[in-house]
């Protein structure tokens, strides 16, 4: 099962992540990761949450557009080219990574990479084959 992700389109204004993030908190939806990038006009939030369909619901609710999508939870290896144990066999496997980025949070003491990438599954076997944690459910109590 991958990891789910909520992305949400902000207009690019002073506040607006203040605001998504402060409707989460007062419906107990707590990020465990997160990402903001941004443009002239729109920004992109990706965000995994304990919740991410209610997330998604309540989002709405409140007239954000956003989407609930797949992406890859894995723990970077605690050695040196630790994140490059994770990026050569997806380059190697023609898995092309569109974006990344890290928990909020810790599972003991390796950080874990949110990865999102073209080709899901794939992605997933090439990680466990060459030896790469996947997370499962348990990013969401983190």
């Amino acid at each position: 099962m991958a990891v789910e992700q909520l992305s949400v389109l902000l207009d690019n204004t002073p506040g607006q992540l203040s605001r998504l993030t402060n409707l989460l908190d007062k419906s107990d939806i707590t990020p465990k990761a997160m990402l903001a990038a941004s443009t002239a006009e729109n920004s992109t939030v990706r965000l995994v949450v304990n919740d991410p369909h209610r997330a998604a619901s309540i989002l709405e609710s409140f007239h954000f557009n956003c989407e609930v999508t797949p992406v890859i939870a894995a723990e970077v290896p605690l050695h040196h080219g630790g994140m490059n144990a994770i990026l050569k066999p997806l380059a190697a496997a023609d898995v092309n990574i569109h974006y990344l980025y890290t928990t909020i949070n810790r599972i003991g003491t390796e950080t874990i990479v949110i990865l999102g990438v073209d080709k899901l599954e794939e992605a997933r076997e090439v990680l466990e084959r060459n030896w790469i944690h996947i997370i499962e459910d348990e990013i969401y109590s983190l």
